[in-house]
């Protein structure tokens, strides 16, 4: 039995998986029959690098893919085309119908990527935004108190001076 699957790579904490074609009783980062992309779960959203013809091809021989690998394929539209082409097969649908229907999915799904990278974006730029409002109140703060802290003695000594002449002239 074939299985599309992760190989982990990486070092420890930074984990990134290569997605592979093996054989089902070759161990996890063992021996394989083809690379066929990258998954790196640390970037936000993940980032997925897959040759996407070749898990269609690997799917329709009969490859059978694990959880998280068939959560990446739908992810990325693998699977919605394999539905799609069975249905082609069954005459269902013709294949331009197919290929139109997977293009407006790609598209639409190309979108929600796009504004969810934005929306990250965007809050990472206003986080900072924030931060540095924050960081300058607390320097004018600070910069308010060293110079309340610099008036109070300086003012002392004229007072003093003030009050002293005025003694001996009495």
């Amino acid at each position: 039995m074939v299985k599309i699957r992760l190989a982990r790579r990486g070092r420890k904490k930074l984990a990134m998986f290569d997605v592979v074609v093996a054989d089902a009783r070759s161990p996890r980062d063992g021996k394989f029959i083809e690379k066929i992309g990258t998954y790196n779960p640390q970037t936000v959203p993940a980032s997925i690098v897959l040759k996407d013809d070749r898990a269609f091809y690997w799917l329709m021989v009969g490859a059978q893919p694990t959880d998280t690998i068939r959560a990446v394929l739908s992810y990325r539209g693998v699977m919605y085309k394999k539905h799609l082409q069975i249905g082609v097969n069954k005459g269902a649908l013709t294949q331009e119908q197919a290929d139109a229907k997977l293009a407006d999915w790609i598209n639409a799904k190309q979108a929600k990527i796009q504004a969810k990278i934005d929306s990250v974006t965007k809050s990472k730029a206003e986080q900072i935004k924030s931060r540095k409002s924050a960081e300058s109140k607390v320097r004018e703060a600070r910069a308010e108190a060293i110079r309340k802290k610099n008036e109070v003695p300086a003012a002392a000594p004229a007072a003093a001076e003030e009050a002293a002449p005025a003694e001996p002239q009495a």
